[in-house]
């Protein structure tokens, strides 16, 4: 009997409960309505901002741009390079600057009409080149010698040809009883020599090109050596060029040459 007495408060006690826990919910679910106009109405009073913030931003600068007027603004003259108004209108003369002094330079072709003995071809033998109708501003020459009479950064270069035909018969007899000359192992060496006043005028070599050439005594041969550097150049020091076997050079101003150009300080 007591055990169905308790039973009973604790179906009263339940049936409490969940009719309180109802009530709780209902509570909660009644006061939802009152939260979603405040939040419509916050959004609503958002957009209205946004949307007049942005229609005082377009009539401000409407404003401004009704302000400035372009036509009642003085007319100043505007200044432009010369190349953008040479530009603009062809016609008008371009503004050139004044040219610079023309630099140091040389350009030296072999002096033509030279017979170098054929006994010689084992030892070096200066060149010597042609000294009028020929190329050379600031620079000197004497005896196959290129002056310097501007200190600088020069750029020295030289090409020397060499050649060597089967002698025609009238050559041939000129020549009797003159022994032939072995071109089956020739060397050919170009040599380009510098001598510095600072050193007292030594000669110290500066650029050597060649080769060792094996060639048929009974057709034409030809062979070039072309070589050139950047060197550091007193006013007083002498360019020359030495080669081999000179009496085969070549006596054409376009084969074989010598010069310089002055670069810079």
């Amino acid at each position: 009997m007591a055990a169905t007495h308790s039973e009973y408060r604790g179906y009263l006690r339940n049936t409490v409960d969940m009719e309180a826990g109802q009530h709780r919910f209902h509570s909660v679910q009644s006061s939802e309505p009152t939260y979603r106009p405040l939040l419509f109405g916050t959004l609503a009073v958002m957009g209205l901002l946004q949307v007049a913030s942005s229609v005082a931003i377009l009539l401000h600068l409407t404003g401004y741009l009704q302000e400035v007027d372009l036509t009642t603004a003085p007319h100043r003259p505007i200044e432009s390079e010369p190349v953008l108004d040479a530009l603009r209108d062809p016609k008008k003369p371009k503004r050139c600057k004044p040219s610079r002094e023309s630099l140091p330079s040389a350009h030296l072709p072999i002096k033509p009409h030279q017979e170098y003995s054929k006994k010689s071809e084992k030892k070096a033998i200066t060149i010597d080149w042609e000294e009028l109708h020929v190329y050379r501003q600031k620079m000197g020459y004497q005896r196959g010698k290129l002056l310097v009479e501007e200190s600088g950064f020069y750029y020295v270069y030289a090409k020397t040809c060499f050649r060597y035909y089967t002698l025609t018969p009238e050559d041939s007899s000129s020549q009797a009883g003159t022994p032939a000359v072995d071109v089956s192992n020739t060397q050919l060496i170009q040599y380009v020599y510098h001598e510095s006043i600072k050193q007292n005028s030594k000669a110290v070599l500066l650029m050597k090109a060649g080769s060792t050439m094996r060639w048929n005594s009974m057709s034409y041969n030809m062979y070039c050596a072309q070589q050139g550097r950047g060197v550091r150049l007193e006013e007083g020091d002498a360019l020359f060029v030495n080669v081999s076997n000179a009496w085969m050079l070549d006596p054409e101003g376009e084969g074989t040459y010598f010069g310089a150009i002055k670069l810079g300080n």
